[in-house]
């Protein structure tokens, strides 16, 4: 019998908070996390703004040798772990260390570190001089391998990766391993820290970025019709999954159940979205059909929605492909608008979202959409400016990443 999975812990830092309370609130009030770029020179780029964290100093977090032996997106990782795990209230010193799992994913990995050492290389008289820290550093992995060292855990082990679908992909999987009787609790999330010139430098020159450098707060406008790309964020997004009877037995507090998780591919291109989204309508239908809910009953729907003009539509196409004509009670927002894309910790961030909508009864908004897209069916319910008051019982999360993975997680109450 397949065991029930629950979210027990959540944390989290990004552009609007670094901690869950304040993102949380600034993702209600629709406050943008977007401004100039202050993390290296970007006056030569055609995007010159992203959504960076503020007042963040990792030395209030981690101790030195932490700092020295890890690249930006470990230490986010290990940031929003810490208050995930603390948050989920479980004593590790009561269980088998082998019971307890991480699984982590990002998209670039530690990209800060490669771009630097690559770059003093390239800038010297060609003697290597690169850091005993510089593999370990940027290695994908090494953020899932620093939450289990940092904690003890002696279970389930290793990175996801699915570019922007990879916090989803690290949820599914997590949820996969518990149910199966593999686990009892795993840690589960994503971190990037990809404002780098290299990293921004790459997609402005895919055209893939906002340029809107007049008015970086309204650059990410999901669905408007002159939206003309995604905005880039950093962070990290964590969330403790924790087998049902095992959280009951401690009386943890639950914010919701995992109720289903499926990916597919658009095999279609190697970063566009399929046109009539058929792919990630059948992610979308088959974690509802392992849900046993339909789409009537979902309340609230957190899209992928980047604000690029071919992946925001391509997604509204899969959506109307499981709702087709009719008006649901469906909600949908895009909080991109807000945060920026986190690229693989957005599916993290945003499955807090649906769990803290869930439990607030509080669906954040999509903000700076002026000129709905007009090839968007009237039917739907895009929640715009401000957030509305709902009762939410179920909620949806779409990722979609470049090389056309999909991922859909969906959480209903307890």
């Amino acid at each position: 019998m397949q065991r029930r999975v629950v979210v027990t812990g959540v944390g989290a830092l990004t552009p609007i908070g670094n901690e869950v309370k304040t993102f949380w609130d600034n993702a209600v009030a629709g406050k943008s996390g977007a401004a100039k770029i202050t993390r290296f020179d970007a006056s030569l780029f055609k995007t010159q703004f992203a959504c960076e964290l503020k007042n963040f100093d990792a030395s209030s977090y981690l101790d030195r040798a932490d700092l020295k032996r890890t690249d930006l997106y470990t230490q986010y990782a290990l940031i929003a772990s810490d208050e995930a795990i603390r948050d989920s209230g479980f004593e590790f010193d009561k269980m088998d260390p082998f019971d307890v799992g991480v699984i982590w994913g990002s998209a670039q990995g530690g990209m800060d570190t490669f771009e630097q050492q690559v770059t003093e290389f390239a800038q010297g008289n060609g003697q290597p001089r690169f850091s005993p820290f510089f593999v370990p550093k940027f290695l994908i992995n090494m953020a899932s391998g620093l939450i289990s060292l940092r904690n003890g855990y002696m279970g389930i082990n290793y990175s996801a990766v699915s570019a922007c679908a990879t916090g989803n992909t690290a949820i599914m999987d997590a949820f996969n391993y518990i149910r199966w009787g593999k686990a009892k609790i795993i840690v589960a999330g994503g971190s990037e820290s990809p404002i780098s010139p290299a990293s921004i430098g790459g997609f402005s020159s895919m055209k893939a970025m906002s340029t809107l450098n007049d008015n970086p707060e309204g650059a990410s406008r999901p669905f408007d019709v002159n939206r003309d790309g995604f905005v880039m964020g950093e962070g990290a997004g964590a969330l403790v999954l924790e087998e049902y009877e095992h959280a009951v037995s401690r009386g943890a507090t639950i914010y919701g159940e995992v109720a289903g998780a499926a990916m597919t591919a658009d095999a279609y291109h190697m970063t566009s979205t399929h046109p009539e989204g058929l792919g990630a309508s059948q992610a979308m239908r088959l974690a509802l059909k392992e849900a046993n809910i339909g789409i009537q009953q979902v309340d609230y729907l957190n899209t992928h929605a980047t604000s690029t003009p071919v992946g925001d539509l391509s997604e509204i196409m899969a959506v109307t492909n499981l709702t087709g004509t009719e008006r649901l009670n469906l909600k949908i927002s895009a909080t991109k608008s807000i945060t920026g894309h986190l690229l693989g910790a957005a599916g993290a961030i945003e499955a807090i979202i649906c769990l803290l909508a869930m439990r607030d009864g509080v669906i954040p908004p999509t903000i700076n959409t002026v000129n709905l897209d007009p090839a968007i069916p009237g039917n739907l319910n895009i929640v715009l400016k401000e957030a509305v008051s709902a009762k939410v019982a179920v909620a949806m999360s779409n990722t979609f990443g470049f090389g056309g993975h999909n991922a859909t997680v969906v959480f209903k109450s307890i």
